[in-house]
């Protein structure tokens, strides 16, 4: 009946034994085990140690209380101490007080005119950036990922580099529709004369997409790059009667491109392009999302400049 998992004849003569002598329960009896060497003492010596040096490792811990084995000191650290190593956080550039000041104040203007005006603020709100878009991209760790055994081979992945050949993709959104997908001729890059002939189209775009954000004026959003600023593109957006929102210096978290550049990174890794194909994938790509992915990403800014207001100016976690 048991097979070969039978229990053995010894093992029948010991159970046999203990019920003649009157024992009814067949489970183990619990045992008191081996005393922990746990105490508060110890915590707080181990608490002081992490306290003076916060770079340490388990294994240079060790070396403080060689008394402990190593899988307890984990155990104290994570489990008693509720304490986690993390890594420094990248920032682009170390803030001044400046700095600071700028960003508190944008937020301050963006989140009151938001309060005054709502929804109707945020859907006046046209924000663009451009990106090197390359015809070559890499697949990513993460997308490598497979459902496998722990003791299946793990495959290889050599190494890739993005193409050399890539071209500079200029894109303009508000929270409903993309506007404007405008590509420069290969191997030219933007400036000031390019920009200015792209915010043309994008009138017309808006033009032709959402007549009514003219009548009821647009809120320019993009980054104090040098061809953004330059006296011709103010001129210009005094001229189409927009108004522009200022963007403090050295603030890429305050920028909205993070929501639709994070899904155009995803969406190029493991393709590899020809000639115009590119072209033809990105505009399907931005075509295919529906209007509540650029309303996120637009509703989103409200979140950062808030973050940004709280926290005295420094950067904003996405």
């Amino acid at each position: 009946m048991y097979g070969e998992h039978v229990m053995s004849s010894s093992m029948v003569r010991r159970w046999v034994r203990l019920f003649n002598e009157g024992c009814k329960n067949v489970h183990n009896d619990p045992r008191s085990g081996r005393p922990s060497v746990v105490n508060e003492d110890l915590v707080r010596a181990v608490e002081e140690n992490i306290r003076e040096n916060r770079r340490f490792t388990i294994t240079l811990l060790s070396l403080h209380f060689p008394q402990i084995s190593w899988s307890l000191l984990h155990e104290i650290v994570s489990d008693e101490l509720k304490f986690w190593k993390l890594c420094a956080r990248w920032v682009p550039k170390m803030l001044t007080e400046e700095h600071k000041l700028k960003r508190q104040a944008s937020a301050l203007d963006f989140l009151t005119r938001y309060n005054e005006e709502g929804d109707n603020f945020l859907s006046c709100v046209v924000t663009g950036d451009e990106t090197w878009v390359s015809h070559t991209n890499p697949e990513s760790k993460q997308q490598s990922m497979e459902w496998k055994y722990t003791s299946s081979p793990t495959k290889t992945k050599f190494k890739q580099t993005t193409s050399t050949r890539k071209i500079m993709c200029t894109m303009f959104w508000d929270r409903k529709v993309v506007l404007l997908v405008d590509f420069l001729p290969q191997g030219s890059t933007i400036n000031a004369g390019v920009y200015y002939d792209t915010l043309k189209k994008l009138r017309r775009a808006i033009q032709n997409k959402r007549r009514s954000m003219l009548s009821q004026g647009v809120v320019m959003i993009h980054d104090n790059a040098h061809p953004h600023t330059a006296a011709a593109m103010q001129n210009l957006i005094t001229i189409f009667g927009w108004k522009q929102f200022e963007h403090p210096p050295y603030s890429p978290d305050l920028a909205p491109n993070f929501h639709l550049f994070l899904h155009l990174k995803s969406f190029l890794a493991g393709q590899r392009f020809h000639n115009d194909e590119v072209k033809e994938a990105l505009t399907t790509c931005f075509a295919s999302q529906a209007a509540s992915f650029y309303n996120g990403g637009i509703q989103k800014l409200v979140q950062h400049y808030d973050k940004c207001l709280n926290n005295g100016g420094n950067y904003v976690k996405k």
